[in-house]
Parts: structure tokens; sequence; C-alpha cells
């Protein structure tokens, strides 16, 4: 049955896309079909100032591929390209990533209890840590999981919410311990407006993996910059893997317009880092993944 964005409003239950995610986890109550949902279809509109309005729907596959997208949002092309597998790219849907709960073993097993669960521990920090945030901001250490969603951070992109209208991308998320994302039950999220890119920029994006391919990121990071007469006069930096949030990092991105070389601003990324914990590897793992995204988008 087709349902409408009001009535999904009022509908109880676990929202369903590509189910990519959700199949992978153990079932908590009923699901509710999206993919009939016509104001949620999938596609890329155009507008002539060049932003960009990408409907919830819409595949990674999509984004991956389509040539435009590619020439005006690099980074977010190159992610969506970059993440998962091609089989799940063409299942999974843009709304899907940005909403998918984390990945920590000890939320997806139910032999244990956490934050996530309603619990008060957190049993990944005396556990199994390899994925684990380096940089900390509440109890929880399970690094967002959504590539998608950093990518967009740094583009400054909205999402609209059903009910709400348009709400910068980074708001959909904060540090509770509880949740991966603030949308309440029944608010659906129905699409991703881009703002015109900048003349002359260039984005890229890199992760860091335990095998080749097909693996969730340790670190990884976007960048976008516009180099005039051989100087950054603007940039925006973002990260993902290493926090409960994805992260824009201000500090090197001011440094990069400021005039200190890619190394040197690379180097501010870790500044935010925990030194100890499971997970305090990815410092230095971080700052080198900065240093090469920031090195693609710089490359002549």
């Amino acid at each position: 049955m087709t349902m409408t964005l009001d009535e999904l409003t009022g509908a109880e239950g676990e929202f369903r896309a590509g189910g990519t995610d959700l199949m992978a986890r153990p079932a908590r109550g009923p699901h509710i079909d999206l993919t009939g949902v016509a104001a949620l279809a999938g596609g890329i509109t155009w507008r002539a100032d060049g932003s960009a309005r990408i409907g919830a729907l819409t595949t990674v596959a999509v984004l991956a591929r389509d040539e435009r997208l590619a020439a005006a949002y690099p980074s977010l092309a190159r992610t969506a390209a970059g993440l998962a597998t091609p089989q799940i790219r063409e299942a999974g849907t843009l709304g899907g990533n940005l909403l998918q709960r984390n990945r920590c073993p000890y939320f997806r097993s139910p032999a244990f209890t956490c934050h996530q669960k309603g619990g008060t521990s957190c049993p990944a920090r005396d556990g199994i840590g390899l994925h684990a945030t380096v940089i900390e901001s509440g109890p929880c250490i399970a690094p967002h999981p959504s590539s998608l969603a950093m990518a967009l951070l740094g583009y400054e992109a909205q999402v609209e919410v059903h009910g709400r209208g348009l709400v910068p991308v980074g708001e959909l998320y904060s540090d509770d311990p509880a949740r991966d994302h603030l949308l309440g039950p029944g608010e659906v999220l129905v699409a991703v407006e881009l703002p015109p890119p900048l003349p002359g920029e260039r984005g890229a994006y890199k992760r860091a993996i335990g095998r080749a391919e097909a693996e969730w990121p340790l670190a990884e990071a976007t960048a976008r910059v516009v180099v005039e007469d051989g100087a950054i006069v603007f940039a925006t930096v973002a990260v993902g893997g290493v926090a409960r949030t994805p992260l824009r990092l201000p500090e090197v991105e001011e440094a990069l317009v400021g005039g200190e070389s890619l190394e040197r601003a690379a180097d501010l990324a870790a500044r935010r880092c925990a030194p100890g914990g499971p997970a305090a590897y990815k410092a230095a793992l971080l700052t080198g993944t900065v240093l090469e995204v920031l090195e693609r988008c710089t490359a002549d």
C-alpha cells in the first residue's frame, strides 16, 4: 500500500528503504516500507543556480556514477563510490545511509547491554575497540557510520525533514550515547539540498581501511578547496570513523587558508584525539588520512 508523508508521520514501526542496515539487525518491531512513497522518490534535480536536490530514496550507486554530480560535488560522488560493495550501493539509499545505526559489535549482539540499548555502560571500552572513537565526547565510543553524512557536512548541505523543513545536516546528529541520529519516531527525511558549488573548487575523499575494499573505515576524510595563484583561499575538511558524529575540522580549514603547509594543517586533526583508549592508534591514522585527502585535493 502506498502511503503519504502525513500517514508516515503517524505510523508505528521502523522505516525501511533499501534495508541493507535494518535487515542486518535483530527485528525490533514492525517495518514500514518506504519504497513506494512518491515524495521520497530517488533522483537528482538540478536548479538554474547549479544547486541540487537529491531524493532520500536515491541509491548510493546513482550518486557514485552520476557524471554531473561528480563534476559539481566530487567529494560526495567519490565518497559514495568508495563505501560498501557494488551490491549494497545498488540497494542502499541516501536517506538510509544518513540514518543507519552504528556497527558496534556490542550494540549488535543480544548478549550485551549498552547505552544504545538503554543500559548504563559501554562494553567496548574494555573489549574489542578496533573501530572505536578516538575523539571522545561522551560515554559511548561507537563511531558514527555514515560516510555520506561526513561528505555532506563538508558541503554545508541541508536535509528536508517532513514537518520541520530544512535542517543543516550536522543537526541530525549529537553526542547522545543512546542515539545515532535525532529524528524522532515517525519523522521522515525527504531529501538533501546542496548549495551551488564554488567556481573552481576541487574535492577529494580518502578512507583508511583494514583490507583492500568493502570494509568499514577506521578513519576517513573529505576536503574541498579553492586554489588561487597557488594559495588555498577556501577550504572545508570533514572526517568520519573517529567520533560519535561526523565532524568538520575548522582548525585545519583555518590553517590551510592562513597559508600553513598541508603537513602542519593535517597535524592539527589529531589535537582532538584522546591519548589513550582502545583506538588511540587512530590519532596518527587520522593525521595521515587528512594529509592524503589534502594532497589529492591540491594536486595539479
